[in-house]
């Protein structure tokens, strides 16, 4: 390997974990390698940064970030909340397994996993606390229900893996819906039994028939459905998608009647910010792809692999352990853009579904935003909720083990992701 590639590598990784801002540490990579690298133009850097963001289905994520802060501000949420109640007051749990079914459906809308943790934190967990739950249960069922975000479209995390790896977009939001169910249940299923156990309340406040609280809920319920749909059959591209569902959520709030400037300025705002965000990090692994392109990396590691691994299996095992222990220090979305083009060409020598490999691949990097030290969730629930960390972790333990086993499924059986895939298309 290139001397100058393989410092460029140590210092991207070194700036990430010494937990540098994302953009910065992902940029140093490349700017080295411009630096140290004899006959290139400077200027092919900036390029590359803006030629990387230059992309239509990378406009769907603003439009996704704006129609979920804006549902969050209109009532959409509270109404889901309440129809969720009245379908599951007789269920074990109670009020923690609505935080289970919410984090479904408010991922059908927003797609940002940090923007569910933190809007139940605030919502649902002091409701839970009043009700006998403890805290530290209550945080922990919300931030691991909200790693099903990133897996029921219109998740985020798809769009960015389609974008890096050249793959259907719609294929991956109907392939999201199976790990995302499975995710559910189970979790549905641990939250059930842990109930029982310690006696948690089972009451809740029915103040409305469940008739009622589908028809207060039932357009945002429906775009999910529509948007997929739509995508499917070939009426709206991703992107118009994301446009519609703003408008949408402009007039749920107008009649609902929950629609200020005020809080369309709030939102805008913050859509401006997380979007930035977003596609700055894109920008710099959009450089950092090209200098990897360049050298042959992904074809040299692609020759390694299928000339040392015996066989998928292996791979995939050695893969899902090297992308845990990854998680735990680098955030999932960074460390998607950056391993994603390595990693898809060697699935595909062994003749790994690329959608299945998708799905595991945002899977087992979302595990990663509940676990030390860098966990984002973990961290912006705790910070809500004001529960310490240890006792997170603590509470959170059979909850890993649970995401392990959901993990090896989506990893070695092909239904969960590909049943609906193959179904639909």
């Amino acid at each position: 390997m290139n001397p100058v590639i393989l410092l460029s590598f140590v210092v991207l990784l070194l700036m990430l974990f010494l937990k540098m801002p994302v953009f910065i540490s992902l940029m140093s990579g490349p700017v080295i390698y411009f630096l140290l690298t004899p006959g290139i133009p400077g200027q092919i850097i900036a390029q590359r940064v803006i030629a990387g963001i230059e992309s239509i289905p990378l406009l769907a994520i603003p439009f996704f970030v704006c129609s979920g802060i804006i549902m969050n501000y209109s009532g959409v949420t509270s109404r889901i909340m309440r129809f969720c109640e009245v379908l599951l007051k007789k269920v074990p749990g109670g009020l923690a397994q609505v935080n289970v079914l919410l984090s479904v459906l408010m991922g059908g809308l927003s797609g940002s996993n940090l923007a569910d943790a933190a809007m139940q934190s605030k919502m649902v967990v002091p409701e839970m606390e009043k009700r006998g739950f403890s805290k530290e249960f209550s945080s922990v069922v919300t931030a691991v229900s909200a790693i099903i975000t990133p897996l029921i479209p219109p998740g985020i995390a798809m769009i960015i893996y389609g974008s890096m790896a050249n793959v259907s977009i719609g294929r991956l939001f109907v392939a999201g819906i199976g790990p995302g169910l499975l995710l559910c249940f189970t979790m549905m299923i641990l939250v059930g039994f842990t109930s029982i156990k310690r006696k948690y309340s089972n009451e809740m406040i029915e103040v409305i028939s469940l008739r009622r609280a589908f028809l207060d809920a039932i357009i945002p319920l429906m775009l999910p459905v529509v948007l997929i749909g739509g995508i499917r059959f070939g009426v709206f591209t991703p992107t118009e998608g994301g446009a519609g569902t703003v408008v949408i959520a402009v007039l749920l709030s107008i009649v609902y009647r929950e629609f200020s400037i005020r809080k369309l300025f709030i939102a805008l705002k913050e859509t401006v910010l997380t979007t930035a965000a977003i596609m700055m990090i894109i920008g710099a692994a959009s450089a950092f792809a090209w200098v990897l392109t360049r050298e042959r990396i992904p074809q040299q590691l692609t020759e390694f692999v299928v000339a040392n691994v015996g066989n998928r299996v292996v791979f995939l095992l050695i893969l899902n352990l090297f992308l845990l222990i990854v998680g735990l220090f680098i955030e999932g979305n960074a460390a998607m853009i950056v391993l994603v083009p390595l990693f898809v060409p060697v699935a595909r020598a062994f003749g790994i579904d690329d959608i299945q490999f998708a799905m595991m691949f945002i899977f087992n990097l979302a595990v990663g935003t509940i676990t030390p030290p860098v966990g984002t969730l973990m961290f912006v629930t705790c910070s809500i909720t004001r529960c310490k960390v240890s006792a997170f972790i603590k509470e959170a333990v059979p909850f890993y083990f649970l995401l392990l086993l959901c993990l090896m499924l989506l990893t070695f059986v092909p239904f969960f992701s590909l049943a609906l895939v193959n179904l639909i298309y």
